[in-house]
């Protein structure tokens, strides 16, 4: 097991439109092999988070939730392999070939990731969305080896401060940093 950096940052999202442009922000970085791994409480955002990532992707047509095909494939500017895990356990995910798609030349999007620890590649980009009431979300977002650390390290807080000179130059916390940023 290797000691990746690790970066984490929490993302305050005010309604759907701030999740879509965090979606827009990671999509915008993706590269072949890029991999979500998105947990969150039922009706956290999971599936609007997915379906701001593919139209930024340029995935045409609806995207909606694999829940029960557990894997739906999309053409866009990299192909997007959506994956529903909810309800399958680790072993039925490996005897099902899921981590194949980790290595394609498309990006990976697990919703419910958590289910599959193992399976998952050590370094990914870790997305938990909790509900915090109306239509507000908080996204924490963990970068695990490169490049996911610096795209956390870069990432504004907010989707406001996307938009604001220096955005995405505040402190995020390393690995073994408390909140405040000290070790």
């Amino acid at each position: 097991m290797h000691a990746y950096e690790k970066v984490t940052k929490s993302w305050v999202s005010h309604g759907e439109a701030d999740t879509a442009a965090l979606a827009e922000y990671f999509a915008n970085l993706a590269k072949p092999g890029t991999i979500l791994a998105l947990d969150g409480d039922l009706g956290a955002g999971k599936t609007k988070f997915s379906q701001g990532f593919a139209a930024a992707l340029g995935v045409k047509g609806v995207v909606n939730s694999p829940t029960f095909t557990l894997i739906k494939e999309y053409e866009g500017r990299l192909p997007l392999y959506h994956m529903d895990v909810y309800r399958i356990s680790q072993d039925e995910a490996e005897d099902l070939g899921l981590d194949e798609y980790f290595e394609g030349r498309g990006v990976s999007l697990v919703e419910w990731a958590s289910i599959i620890p193992g399976l998952l590649p050590e370094e990914r980009l870790n997305l938990r969305i909790e509900h915090t009431g109306g239509e507000g979300r908080i996204i924490h977002c963990e970068g695990v080896g490169t490049p996911y650390a610096q795209w956390i390290a870069a990432l504004p807080e907010s989707a406001l401060m996307m938009t604001q000179p220096g955005a995405g130059q505040g402190e995020s916390k390393k690995d073994g940093e408390l909140e405040d940023g000290k070790a």
